[in-house]
This record gives C-alpha cells, sequence and structure tokens, in this order.
C-alpha cells in the first residue's frame, strides 16, 4: 500500500515535470538569446567599452553624454517620432482597408489575400533594394509615371524634404502581416450581426463604425503596439536607402544607436542609447495600453454586463 502511495506520487512529480520538458527549449533559448544579452546590455552600458581596448568603469557618464553633451541624440529622436506619427497611423489605416476589402465575398478574393501578404516575407534589404529603384530620381519608375500627367517627380532620396517621405511609403509596403491578423478578426465577427444592422437600415459605413471597428479594437490595440515599436526601431530600410541622408534627414535613432556601436566603436554608449529607447517604448507601451480601457470592447465584458443586468 505504501510502495502503491510512493508509486503515484512519484507519477504525479514526473506528470507536473514533463509540460516545464517540452518549454525548456524556449526557457533556454529566452534566457541565451534575450534576457541574457539584454542584462549585459545593461552593465556595458556603465562602462566605455571600445572594440579594440580593454572596458573601463565609468557609471552613468554614458547617460549624462547623453543628455547633455550630444546634439544628435536629440535630433535623431526627433526624426523617429516624426516617422512614427505619419508611419503608424498610415500603415493602420491601410492595413485595415486591405483587411476589409479582402474580406468580401467575390470570385477570385484568394488571389488578392496572396498578393497582398506577400510583401510581408520578403526581407528587408530586397524590399530597400526595389524601392532604391522605383524612387530613383534619374531612371526610377516613379517619376517615370509621374511624367506620363505631366508632373516633375521630385528627388525622393536625394531632397530633405522627401526622403523621410520616401522611407515612409516604402515601410507602409510590409503590412500584410497586420492586414491578416486584422482580416483574421473581422471575419470573426458574427453575420447576424450585420444582417441586423442591414434590416434596421443600416449604411455600410454605419455598419462599420457600430460594429465592424468596435470589434476589432483588441486586435487594433495590439497592431497599434507593434506598429509603434517597429517605427521607433526602424533601421534596415533607412540604413540601406538613404544611410541617414541627405543631410541626416533620416538620421533614425537605430540608425544613431548602431552608428555608435559598430561605426564610432562606442559599445558602452550605444547600449545606453539602446536602453533609453527600451524605457521610452515601455512608458508608451504603458500608456497606450492604459488609455485602452476608454476605447477597447471586450465581449466578456460585455457578456458580464448583461449578467448582471439579468
Amino acid at each position: 500500500m505504501v510502495k502503491t502511495k510512493e508509486k503515484q506520487k512519484s507519477f504525479q512529480l514526473v506528470k507536473k515535470r514533463v509540460p516545464y520538458l517540452f518549454i525548456s527549449p524556449w526557457i533556454i533559448g529566452i534566457i541565451v538569446f534575450t534576457l541574457g544579452p539584454l542584462i549585459f546590455s545593461l552593465v556595458m552600458s556603465l562602462y566605455d567599452w571600445p572594440i579594440t581596448s580593454e572596458p573601463k568603469f565609468i557609471g552613468l557618464e554614458n547617460y549624462t553624454k547623453m543628455f547633455t553633451d550630444d546634439p544628435q541624440f536629440y535630433k535623431s529622436l526627433t526624426i523617429t517620432f516624426k516617422f512614427a506619427a505619419i508611419f503608424v497611423p498610415l500603415n493602420l489605416i491601410i492595413a485595415l482597408v486591405l483587411a476589409l476589402l479582402i474580406s468580401q465575398r467575390v470570385r477570385g478574393i484568394k488571389v488578392f489575400r496572396t498578393i497582398f501578404y506577400l510583401p510581408a516575407v520578403v526581407s528587408g534589404v530586397a524590399i530597400s533594394i526595389i524601392w532604391g529603384w522605383i524612387f530613383n530620381s534619374e531612371y526610377g519608375i516613379m517619376n517615370y509615371l509621374l511624367s506620363f500627367i505631366g508632373i516633375e517627380g521630385p528627388k525622393w532620396l536625394i531632397d530633405p524634404k522627401w526622403a523621410i517621405i520616401t522611407i515612409v511609403i516604402a515601410s507602409a509596403w510590409g503590412v500584410g502581416t497586420m492586414m491578416l491578423i486584422f482580416y483574421t478578426d473581422i471575419k470573426g465577427i458574427p453575420p447576424e450581426l450585420y444582417e441586423a444592422a442591414a434590416i434596421d437600415g443600416a449604411s455600410p459605413v454605419k455598419q462599420f463604425f457600430h460594429i465592424t471597428l468596435p470589434s476589432i479594437t483588441p486586435t487594433l490595440l495590439f497592431n497599434i503596439i507593434t506598429s509603434v515599436i517597429n517605427a521607433l526601431q526602424q533601421l534596415t530600410l533607412v540604413l540601406l536607402l538613404t544611410g541617414g541622408g541627405p543631410l541626416k534627414s533620416t538620421y533614425f535613432y537605430g540608425l544613431f544607436v548602431y552608428n555608435n556601436a559598430f561605426k564610432h566603436h562606442k559599445l558602452g554608449y550605444a547600449s545606453a542609447n539602446a536602453w533609453f529607447m527600451f524605457v521610452v517604448i515601455l512608458i508608451l507601451t504603458m500608456i497606450i495600453f492604459k488609455s485602452s480601457s476608454a476605447w477597447v470592447f471586450y465581449e466578456t465584458e460585455v457578456q458580464k454586463g448583461k449578467g448582471k443586468k439579468a
């Protein structure tokens, strides 16, 4: 009897440990490739850490220099926020419009779904090369097409006024993933809601604002947060398309950190820059989450409210 109880206990113990065994590769990966480098970069930010010589502990000097003695820090931060202010709303609108289009029941819609999603799986390097050709001021396709309607195209990648707009357009090319997330949520809305609204005489516009939009607000919250993070960490396109130019008009914060680390060989200072952006993203994410209680609609909350009324 005692042996049977011991076997049951050992079996229960093994049963509890088996799930951890299955997720152990993920746990090891997050520690080695995410948490470990994160902590190490925080330590590096407290050092003068050149690549070619021994690191020297300097405390918070990197942070002090960043805030008081580096004008490029503020310029890059301003450019990045300017880009984010244009990119995030534009990205969300394009993704939502495309999601609504591919939700329609028309012939051949699966082909369009594939076409709209394809750019999302193309590498950033390939996208940079393609848009570099399109926006080339001498032989680019964009200016060539504009010439047909009598418009002399601007020097997209050379003119400081147009360079950041070019980056925004090129960045918006990869909205496929966000579009697919919106599409999945839209398809989950019960058709009965639209049928009832149509019977009551609601127009498609009213149906969108009173049924579709409130129903997808949780997904909208997720896409807003991911868009903000992507915008503030933008690097690949600007590095390959403009290199921060012209006249540093597209010298984004990501490029600022990258150059400090790998061009100027200031690994400690670059780590301090990266940690500042980490804190900024964390604060913005918390603000967005905090505001979500006023505009995000959750079905479970409504069900609870109905239960209380009953």
